[in-house]
């Protein structure tokens, strides 16, 4: 009598690979050696200038004979690691704007730990924010700067500007949610009978892998999406290369400081307050109609983070009279990284932004 087939097993010792693995080794790289695969992310030339805590201001060394007079601050997000704005040569926002012309500074807010978990929105727009504004004032000798905030780094320079920033000469901001109504599927899931507590009496700030599994259920497939498309270009090394940079960022979250996590929760997701009647923060009520600066929104047309609907109330509500939308298209990380982004992105910051820093 005939056995029944079996699927064969592997000889002792033998590795299984799985398709990403056997990509990476097909070009002869090894899958654990990230340094490699990638590059030198984040090497723009740069000088830390301040440091408190977890908080970093770095200035990114000048490489053009002249620099525009106005400096540029770089307000990061809270829960991302600051890179995917200076990823590699050559694919850098930051790195592009400094051969322009621009004198670039940006924040980075560091991994909180567990003694951070009161941190709250007080302390990062009313006193972090501000002292790194100081900072970026006497390091240049100006008086007056121009911020760029990206996603909840764009929220907290859009508090910290509609609470009075008479330093403040020109405003960006890049897929910033303003509108909690437009955050559907994140103000479905932290609703009433989300217990926010209980995370944060668990863990102190909201861990990083939390962090990561809530952005990726806002596209479930989008990590399958994204392996796909690194086996069909298995052939093309730099797009392997990278394709693995913007697996690497997206998977390199940062802990949601605590204090934050809960005002976002109740009163952005829940409360919708700053559309509303005005978030107060620290006793003071940030309203939209208070920013009067030149100011600009780049947004992506395939934004399932910072969706259309979320961001739209901006450039609407701003009090400035010199303030412009642009869409573009891409999703929420092309819209400031990638081939995408050096065509169309870099591009419209630099035309409307140098007019405006001599």
């Amino acid at each position: 009598m005939s056995q029944p087939a079996h699927s064969p097993q592997p000889a002792a010792g033998v590795r299984l690979l799985n398709p990403v693995q056997r990509t990476l080794e097909r070009m002869g790289l090894p899958a654990t050696d990230f340094a490699q695969l990638t590059g030198p992310m984040g090497a723009t030339p740069k000088d830390t200038i301040y440091a408190r805590g977890t908080l970093k201001l770095h200035h990114f060394r000048p490489q053009c004979d002249s620099v525009y007079r106005v400096p540029v601050l770089i307000v990061t997000s809270l829960v991302n690691q600051p890179y995917i704005l200076d990823l590699v040569p050559g694919q850098s926002m930051v790195e592009y704007l400094v051969r322009q012309g621009f004198d670039v500074y940006m924040i980075e807010w560091g991994r909180p730990r567990r003694e951070h978990r009161h941190l709250t929105l007080e302390d990062h727009v009313q006193d972090r924010l501000p002292a790194c504004v100081q900072q970026v004032l006497q390091h240049s000798g100006q008086s007056q700067l121009s911020v760029i905030g990206y996603c909840i780094g764009g929220l907290l320079a859009v508090l910290w500007a509609s609470l009075g920033a008479p330093m403040l000469k020109n405003l960006v901001c890049m897929a910033t949610p303003v509108n909690a109504d437009g955050l559907e599927s994140l103000k479905a899931w932290m609703g009433p009978d989300f217990d926010e507590e209980a995370l944060l009496a668990e863990h102190g700030n909201v861990p990083a892998e939390w962090v990561q599994n809530a952005l990726r259920a806002l596209r479930p497939f989008g990590k399958l999406a994204g392996a796909a498309n690194l086996l069909n270009h298995a052939e093309h090394t730099e797009v392997v290369r990278s394709n693995l940079r913007m697996g690497k960022w997206e998977t390199d979250n940062i802990p949601f400081p605590g204090g934050v996590f809960r005002q976002m929760v109740r009163d952005f997701l829940r409360g919708n307050q700053l559309v509303q009647q005005g978030w107060t923060v620290g006793g003071k009520r940030a309203q939209l109609s208070a920013i009067r600066v030149p100011f600009l929104h780049l947004l992506a047309q395939e934004d399932h983070i910072t969706p259309y609907a979320s961001s739209r109330d901006l450039v609407q509500r701003v009090g400035s009279t010199d303030k412009q939308e642009l869409i573009l298209k891409g999703g929420h990380v092309g819209l400031v990284a990638g081939r995408g982004a050096e065509l169309r992105m870099w591009p419209a910051l630099n035309d409307w932004l140098a007019p405006r820093s001599v």
